[in-house]
């Protein structure tokens, strides 16, 4: 009698997990339900694309997800308003030293290159406001130094590391991204890619 019910026991078992492991199955094959976008009052980042669909994760040769964030100043800067400029989308913060490290290959390629229309934007990991500006400041920085609170813009473009860039062609594709700071021939190269 106790055989019959481990056997009826072990059958309930092995069926649930075979159901669980079917709905894992076809959330993976299928996707979960997009949740509607809300509002974007006030001109924060922009995190989805039309229809409240998410924006694909950013690859080489895929757009690049659109987004509007102010800078120190408070002015709003939208991506998709630089197309037809070269772009470096640099993710970063002031507690991280590569980060300082690269900072001033990143001007100087700014300075050298922003005659051909290049842009630098410098999104930082939701910082304040006081300490970014006395980062930028030391480091005299001059190129857009963008706020995302709450990272939104950072979990847009699925940045895991500070610090990550971008670079972005005239046509508003990505035609290169580092994870890391990169080595001067590395921005260099990145950077021609962009300018053709």
């Amino acid at each position: 009698m106790e055989t019959g019910n481990s056997t009826h026991a072990t059958l309930m078992i092995l069926g649930g997990g075979l159901l669980i492991g079917l709905a894992i199955g076809a959330i993976v094959f299928i996707g979960l339900p997009s949740i509607p976008a809300a509002n974007n009052v006030g001109g924060g980042p922009t995190a989805v694309v039309g229809g409240g669909t998410p924006a694909p994760a950013p690859i080489v040769g895929s757009p690049a997800p659109d987004f509007t964030l102010n800078n120190v100043n408070g002015q709003l800067i939208t991506l998709s308003q630089l197309k037809g400029q070269p772009v470096l989308i640099n993710f970063w913060a002031t507690w991280c030293a590569p980060c300082r490290v690269e900072m001033p290959a990143i001007e100087a390629a700014y300075q050298q290159y922003k005659a051909e229309g290049f842009t630098v934007l410098a999104v930082d990991a939701d910082e304040a406001l006081a300490d970014v500006t006395e980062f930028t400041k030391g480091l005299n920085l001059s190129f857009e130094v963008l706020m995302d609170p709450g990272l939104e813009v950072t979990d847009l473009y699925r940045v895991r590391a500070f610090p990550s860039s971008f670079f972005i062609g005239r046509d508003g594709t990505i035609v290169a991204f580092q994870i890391g700071a990169m080595s001067d021939t590395q921005l260099a190269g990145n950077i021609a890619k962009t300018l053709k």
